[in-house]
């Protein structure tokens, strides 16, 4: 588990008490039991609660109860919150949500968010990030407020790195960007005014290459990992709240969306498409322009849309041309049709 000083990052606009939560989004509460009135200081998530936090409770989360630690949970499902000793219940949590946390803290998708930055040797370093000396940045670079680089790490040129920790002998290639706001929106309240705001952070471990023009979102609330010796190829796509683990290489034109898992010595060919809300196993391979839709067993080697056992998915390579079919855009619709009524 990963430990971070949120307000390095996204330094505290209004302290509110659970009380005050109450009135900020009274015109959303069904119901509401308030035993404790405290200081809110923090965003909790399942595996890590926090005393005097707050913690929007989704109906696809489990958690372990804490009564010993002064939490606020705010919930638009009745019966998660049963045993509560202290809750909010909301007919709209994804509106809840925005309206407490933009008020709780500055974030660099609000206009009211600020940091200062110093001009050194062709780049822009926020007077609020740390970055060892034996690390290297190049030209035309924004290093943002709370960052935190370790030693022996290459920054090449028109990096941008905001809301992250990069462990020791990391390096990042040019254009890459790293902390980037995650995609968290309302399919049905749409438009840039009501993005959910994104305050976690990238953590990048050790040992770690990752390739030009590639963008790596911050988690929503807690970290999107990268493990040690991870390679990851030009081109890549990290959403929000992915988890890697250790020596992965991803080739280029990967996309992996939103709080996706994979495991350890994963190997991903170019153009790979990853969904969301998803676990790889360890010792996967994922063969070229394959699209991943549902979990993947350790050991695994997979190919093709969606993606299969690699074995099943040449079978019917071989099917499709023993009965005259050529894989081509030509006849894509054909192919469809032959494999759903196989």
């Amino acid at each position: 588990m990963v430990e971070f000083n949120r307000s390095d990052f996204y330094p505290i606009k209004h302290e509110l008490t659970s009380h005050k939560i109450t009135e900020k989004i009274s015109d959303f509460i069904l119901k509401k039991n308030i035993n404790d009135n405290f200081l809110i200081q923090d965003i909790s998530v399942p595996n890590n609660l926090k005393s005097n936090s707050i913690f929007f409770l989704f109906s696809n989360q489990e958690i372990i109860l804490d009564f010993k630690k002064k939490i606020l949970f705010i919930t638009d499902n009745e019966n998660l919150i049963k045993s509560c000793e202290n809750f909010i219940l909301v007919d709209d949590l994804n509106s809840s949500y925005n309206l407490i946390l933009d008020t709780i803290f500055y974030h660099d998708d609000s206009l009211d968010f600020y940091d200062e930055f110093n001009y050194i040797n062709g780049s822009y370093i926020s007077k609020f990030c740390f970055i060892d000396k034996d690390s290297k940045i190049g030209k035309n670079c924004l290093i943002g407020r709370g960052v935190k680089i370790s030693k022996n790490c290459i920054i090449k040129n028109n990096v941008v790195i905001k809301n992250a920790i990069i462990n020791e002998s990391v390096t990042i290639c040019d254009n890459t960007t790293i902390g980037t706001t995650g995609f968290g929106f309302n399919l049905l309240n749409p438009g840039s005014h009501n993005i959910n705001p994104q305050l976690g952070i990238v953590y990048i471990d050790d040992f770690v290459h990752i390739g030009s023009n590639c963008s790596i979102d911050r988690a929503k609330i807690d970290i999107t990992y990268i493990g040690k010796n991870t390679m990851i190829d030009n081109l890549v796509h990290i959403a929000h709240n992915v988890n890697i683990g250790n020596n992965v290489t991803i080739a280029a034109q990967t996309g992996i969306a939103g709080s996706t898992k994979i495991g350890n010595n994963v190997v991903t060919g170019g153009q790979v498409g990853i969904a969301g809300h998803i676990v790889i196993g360890d010792n996967v391979l994922i063969a070229a322009k394959s699209g991943v839709t549902k979990n993947i067993k350790e050991g695994s080697t997979v190919a093709g849309f969606p993606a299969i056992d690699i074995k099943e998915w040449k079978k019917n390579i071989i099917r499709l041309r023993k009965y005259g079919y050529k894989w081509n855009s030509k006849n894509i619709t054909t192919q469809v049709s032959f494999f759903t009524n196989w």
